[in-house]
C-alpha cells in the first residue's frame, strides 16, 4: 500500500489546478529565467565537445582509418561510457549538487582538450575519449532543474533547442578559429576557453531556480532520486513499451549523430560549400520548428493525451524525413532545404523524447521515477549503437559515397522506427487500464 500511495496525486489540490497551466505570473517569470539558464549552460557545453568536427584532419591516418573518424569514435566512446555511468549518477544525484557537478565535469573536459593540443598525433585521440567521458552527464544535470513541472515541455524544448543550434554554431566557431590560423590540434581547447565564462554564469542561474511547487507535483508527480531497486522496478514495470521506445531512440541517435558529426562531408556531397555560417543557418530553422512543436505540448492538459500526441510527433518526424529523401532523390529539393528538412525530421522525435514522451509517461502512470534516469537509459543504448556504427563503417569519407550511405541509413531508421512507435502505442494504451483509478478519475490521464 505504501507504493500505491506514492503514485497518487497531491490530495490538497483540485483537478482543475492540477491539470491546468499555472496562473501565478511569477511562475512564467521563473520559466523564462530557467529556459535562459538551461539553454545557455548546455549551449556552452557544446563549445567543449563539437568544434573539433569542423576540422578535416586530412593529413593523418591510422591503420588506414581516417583520423577524424578515429577522433569522433574516441570521443563518442567516452561519451557513451558517460551515459552508462549517468544511469546511476543522474538518477541518484541530489538537487543541491547539480550546479557544482556541471562545473567540475566541464573543467575536466577542457583539461582533456588542452592535452589534445599537447600530445602528438595519433595518441592525442585518447584525449578526446577523456573529453567525452565527463560531458555525457551534463545534460542530465541540467534537465534535473526542469523536470516535473507543469511547464516542463516548454522548458525542456528550450533546453533541446540549445543542442540543435549549438551543434552548428560551435562548428562555426571552430571553422572561424581555423581561418584565424589556430592549429587544428589546439582549436578545440581555444574554442572551449571562449565558452568558459558564459557557461559559469548560466550554471549560477540554474542554481537559483526554485524547486517544483505543490501544483507542479500534483500535475506531474514527485521526481525523487532513485535507488537501484527503484530503477529496476520502473524498467521492469514498462519493459515492453520502453524497449520499443529505446530501440527507436537508438536508431534515431545513429542517424542524428552521423548528420551532426559529418556535416561538412554531407554538405560537400550535396554540392554545397561548407562555409562556417551554413552550419548555423541550417540549424536555426530546425530549432525554430522543433521548439514550436514540442514546446506546444504544455497546452495539452491531460497526460495520456499528451503522451500519445508525443508519439504522433515522433511519427510525423520520420515521415518528414522520408519525404525529404524522396524529394532530393527526384531532384526537387536543393542541398540547403534538404539538410533543414532532414534536421526537422530527426529532431522532432529526438526532442519529443527529451521533452514529452518520458515526462508524460511518468505523469500518466504516477510511477516513482525521474526523467533523467529514463533519458540516460535511452542515451546509453543510443550512443553505444553509434560507436558500433563508427567502428564498423571503416572509412567515412565525403562525397557521393558518403551521401549514399546516409540515404540508406535514413531509410532503415524511418521504417523500423515507425514500427516501434506503433508497437509502443499499442502497449501503453493497454497499460493505461492499470493506472490507479483515483488518478484516472481526477482527469490527469
Amino acid at each position: 500500500m505504501a507504493e500505491r500511495k506514492e503514485t497518487m496525486i497531491h490530495p490538497d489540490l483540485s483537478p482543475a489546478t492540477a491539470a491546468g497551466l499555472p496562473r501565478d505570473p511569477q511562475v512564467y517569470g521563473w520559466a523564462l529565467w530557467s529556459v535562459a539558464a538551461a539553454f545557455g549552460a548546455y549551449f556552452c557545453m557544446y563549445g567543449f565537445r563539437k568544434p573539433f568536427t569542423a576540422a578535416a584532419f586530412e593529413d593523418t591516418a591510422v591503420w588506414g582509418l581516417a583520423f577524424k573518424t578515429l577522433l569522433i569514435t574516441s570521443q563518442v566512446t567516452g561519451y557513451t561510457l558517460s551515459k552508462f555511468l549517468g544511469i546511476r549518477v543522474i538518477a541518484e544525484m541530489p538537487p543541491h549538487r547539480r550546479a557544482v557537478g556541471i562545473l567540475v565535469l566541464v573543467a575536466v573536459a577542457e583539461l582533456a582538450l588542452l592535452l589534445f593540443g599537447m600530445v602528438p598525433r595519433p595518441w592525442n585521440a585518447l584525449c578526446l575519449f577523456l573529453n567525452g567521458l565527463p560531458l555525457g552527464m551534463v545534460f542530465g544535470l541540467v534537465l534535473g532543474f526542469l523536470e516535473g513541472r507543469q511547464l516542463t515541455e516548454a522548458l525542456a524544448a528550450g533546453l533541446c533547442a540549445s543542442f540543435i543550434l549549438a551543434d552548428g554554431v560551435t562548428k562555426s566557431v571552430g571553422a572561424w578559429l581555423l581561418q584565424q590560423g589556430v592549429p587544428e590540434d589546439w582549436m578545440p581547447a581555444a574554442a572551449g576557453l571562449i565558452f568558459l565564462v558564459p557557461l559559469s554564469c548560466c550554471v549560477w542561474m540554474l542554481s537559483r531556480i526554485p524547486p517544483p511547487s505543490a501544483a507542479d507535483v500534483a500535475a506531474r508527480n514527485v521526481r525523487p532520486p532513485l535507488t537501484r531497486d527503484q530503477r529496476h522496478a520502473l524498467l521492469a514495470r514498462f519493459a515492453p513499451g520502453l524497449g520499443m521506445l529505446v530501440l527507436m531512440y537508438l536508431l534515431l541517435t545513429l542517424v542524428r549523430s552521423v548528420r551532426a558529426d559529418f556535416a561538412p562531408e554531407l554538405w560537400r556531397g550535396l554540392g554545397e560549400a561548407a562555409a562556417p555560417s551554413i552550419f548555423s543557418w541550417s540549424e536555426i530553422w530546425v530549432a525554430l520548428g522543433v521548439l514550436a512543436v514540442n514546446g506546444g505540448a504544455i497546452l495539452i492538459r491531460h497526460n495520456q493525451r499528451a503522451f500519445l500526441a508525443s508519439l504522433a510527433t515522433c511519427a510525423a518526424g520520420f515521415l518528414l524525413l522520408a519525404a525529404a529523401l524522396l524529394l532530393r532523390q527526384t531532384a526537387r529539393l536543393g542541398g540547403f532545404e534538404f539538410m533543414v528538412l532532414v534536421g526537422l525530421g530527426l529532431y522532432l522525435p529526438y526532442v519529443a523524447m527529451h521533452t514529452t514522451v518520458f515526462e508524460r509517461l511518468l505523469a500518466m502512470t504516477r510511477h516513482r521515477g525521474n526523467l533523467g534516469f529514463l533519458m540516460y537509459v535511452a542515451d546509453a543504448v543510443g550512443y553505444l549503437g553509434y560507436v558500433v556504427v563508427m567502428l564498423g563503417r571503416g572509412l567515412l569519407s565525403g562525397g557521393t559515397d558518403f551521401l549514399r550511405f546516409f540515404d540508406v541509413l535514413c531509410w532503415v531508421v524511418c521504417s523500423v522506427s515507425l514500427i516501434c512507435l506503433l508497437l509502443s502505442w499499442l502497449y501503453f494504451r493497454k497499460a493505461r487500464a492499470e493506472v490507479p483509478s483515483t488518478t484516472v478519475a481526477e482527469g490527469l490521464v
